[in-house]
């Protein structure tokens, strides 16, 4: 069963499915990616562990978090020429995630390597802060940094009511860009996570994803031609 959504899914915010729609996002991006790169470039998916800390009256909640990302290489002298990101609720709820997250990307930085951050989260405050004028309303956006701009962002951006946007990734500066197509990746991940079938779409979505009247009234419609509700 694909997802109702023609777009990103926002009952995939959940705190219980968020992780395996998160893997199988990037296993996604990665297969469709692996194909195109040259001999010249190798691709990896790495991890990267985490503690966030929560106060409870008392005591302290501690959870433990693990993100993927995808790095490409040169395959030569293992310099990092991309990292691609995949943001988490986590990355934008929590000090610690945010923090994990934005050292990551600090360290691409420092090594000049080219950035894409793709954020499927309308729960929580962005990861980057970029003056909005002259853009579209949006819920999602890729964006992208250049090894050689690392202050200057490439945006591609979608609604909950629009299918999310193919984008550039960049290579090594005197190489093309690898053009990714994320509503595909999307409905392969949506797909081989099978999370149509763990999704209750008769209830609302997850309470900390910020819908507007406008967009409940759409959801309430959309799910109900879909026999859904």
């Amino acid at each position: 069963m694909p997802s109702p959504f023609p777009g990103m899914d926002p009952y995939l915010e959940n705190a219980k499915l968020w992780p395996a729609f998160q893997h199988q996002l990037l296993a996604c991006l990665y297969q469709i990616l692996l194909p195109g790169l040259v001999d010249r470039y190798r691709a990896r998916v790495g991890t990267r562990a985490y503690v966030s800390e929560t106060p409870l009256f008392t005591s302290i909640i501690r959870e433990q978090y693990t993100e993927e990302f995808i790095e490409i290489r040169n395959r030569t002298d293992g310099k990092l020429v991309t990292l691609l990101e995949v943001v988490s609720p986590a990355n934008k709820t929590t000090p610690a995630g945010r923090q994990a997250y934005l050292d990551a990307r600090q360290q691409a930085v420092h090594q000049r390597a080219g950035i894409v951050e793709i954020d499927l989260v309308m729960q929580g405050k962005p990861t980057l802060t970029y003056s909005r004028d002259g853009l579209p309303e949006y819920d999602y956006a890729v964006t992208v940094t250049r090894s050689n701009a690392p202050d200057r962002y490439e945006i591609y951006t979608a609604t909950l009511q629009k299918r999310l946007p193919k984008f550039k990734l960049p290579l090594a500066a005197d190489d093309r860009d690898a053009l990714l197509d994320l509503q595909a990746a999307f409905v392969r991940a949506y797909d081989l996570g099978t999370f149509g079938t763990q999704i209750n779409y008769k209830g609302p979505p997850p309470p900390d994803v910020p819908f507007t009247a406008e967009y409940k009234t759409w959801a309430d419609e959309l799910l109900k031609q879909m026999k859904l509700r």
